[in-house]
């Protein structure tokens, strides 16, 4: 389900997040899935619960799930909040202008560049606009 690197500079609270959000365009999680409770999780990753606490706070304050009360935590719908769609929007266009720059720096052509980002949307069944 969700793999810790313990050598990636990637801090911890990030790759739950990226593994969370993986999982559920891959189709391994659905709308109204219940995950882990953070302490479930954090047993069972071998990390601090206030780490993935703050995952989840994280994927709460993205709209990827919602929280209810002596319930647990659930998948939501795939950008439900307007404002924090136009935030992760603005978020992924910055980080594909810093990977146009890397490309650029490391001699990849944009036809390799796009090659590799449509092999990528097509694992995550999104090779077309949504």
């Amino acid at each position: 389900m969700i793999r810790i690197d313990e050598r990636s500079p990637t801090p911890i609270y990030e790759q739950i997040v990226q593994s969370f959000k993986a999982l559920i365009a891959k189709g391994g999680l659905a709308e109204g899935d219940r995950i882990p409770s953070v302490r479930e999780l954090s047993a069972t990753l071998l990390v601090n619960h206030n780490t993935v606490a703050k995952s989840y706070q994280e994927l709460e304050r993205q709209g990827v799930i919602v929280s209810l009360r002596g319930k647990g935590a659930f998948v939501t719908k795939a950008a439900e909040e307007p404002g924090m769609e136009r935030e992760r929007l603005l978020r992924l266009r910055a980080e594909l202008r810093r990977i146009a720059v890397e490309a650029h720096h490391l001699g990849i052509g944009s036809d390799r560049l796009q090659a590799w980002l449509t092999e990528e949307m097509q694992e995550y069944g999104r090779d077309r606009d949504a």
